[in-house]
């Protein structure tokens, strides 16, 4: 496997074993955003996993809360303050990695999300602050961007539809989503209730949409938010086309969305992913320095020095 892929499996893995040992939860959402969200975090979001409230980093909001193992593999892979043993905790009460991402109680959750459409509303109200900090005391003190993936069911919900008229007229530029456009819902096909097009819809709110061909493309993730990062006067959305469940016997269908696999279901898919199907939370050779070569102090250290 080439980097990438590793870091794609393994994130892949930890969401179907920690799903698979709490009994519930939602690995469908994790598997399918997993390649998408890798390019995001290795490649374009600042932070430091040492210091969670640094006022400058970039705000990432997954507003599908249900993919949390999502959330807490990047978190754990990164260097935060998550380790297996809590990933292993996932869904237990009083773990540090609850069934959706609460704020305040898990290092690196910059917002608790859940309901859906909810979290995408917070990220609009993060680009507006944003905006007018910057605004206030200046770019070398304020010069974040605030990214989100974003689901099909939050965008049938009105709050985010609000948010995002909003956001549009605002022209702020700099928020980003990545759109996970897998056309599946908890009952089964969006078709039953979810046929617009939303790229028309967010173009007409005043967006940027940038529509690739295929979300498990790194390249063209890796394209689409480079363009995004040029758009400064328009938010942005990115629709990527994914499978719900890449990989696993059940993917593209409902019945990976908010349940576990099963064992053999896990096992087959560890087989075609190139793992050891009997081995559980795996953190595939390389994968966690290739995470934390993008996440360090250096960016804080330079806007501490100018904060001085």
């Amino acid at each position: 496997m080439d980097l990438h892929t590793r870091c794609v499996n393994t994130i892949k893995g930890l969401a179907m074993d920690a799903v698979q040992k709490a009994g519930c939860g939602h690995p469908g959402m994790p598997m399918g955003m997993a390649s998408p969200a890798t390019v995001l975090w290795r490649e374009f979001l600042e932070h430091d996993p040492a210091d969670p409230s640094w006022f400058d980093r970039d705000r990432f909001v997954l507003s599908c809360g249900h993919g949390s193992m999502l959330l807490y593999s990047l978190l754990h892979l990164s260097g935060y303050d998550l380790s297996l043993d809590d990933l292993k905790q996932f869904r237990q009460l009083h773990s540090k990695t609850p069934g959706h991402p609460e704020f305040g109680h898990t290092a690196g959750v910059e917002t608790t999300t859940g309901p859906l459409g909810q979290g995408f509303a917070n990220a609009v109200g993060m680009a507006m602050a944003e905006r007018y900090l910057r605004e206030t005391f200046g770019e070398e003190l304020c010069d974040h961007w605030i990214y989100g993936i974003c689901s099909d069911g939050d965008l049938m919900e009105g709050v985010s539809a609000e948010a995002a008229s909003l956001a549009g007229h605002l022209e702020l530029g700099r928020i980003v989503f990545l759109y996970d456009h897998n056309h599946i819902t908890i009952d089964g096909s969006t078709d039953l209730a979810f046929t617009e097009d939303v790229g028309a819809r967010f173009e007409a709110y005043g967006w940027h949409v940038v529509e690739i061909e295929s979300g498990h493309d790194p390249a063209a993730v890796q394209v689409a938010l480079e363009e995004a990062r040029d758009e400064t006067h328009r938010p942005s959305l990115i629709v990527c086309p994914t499978i719900i469940g890449e990989g696993s016997d059940k993917q593209g269908t409902s019945a990976t969305h908010g349940a576990a696999l099963g064992a053999e279901d896990v096992a087959h898919t560890k087989i075609r992913l190139g793992m050891d199907p009997d081995a559980t939370f795996v953190v595939l050779d390389g994968v966690r320095e290739a995470f934390r070569a993008h996440a360090g102090p250096e960016k804080r250290a330079a806007w501490e020095a100018r904060l001085a």
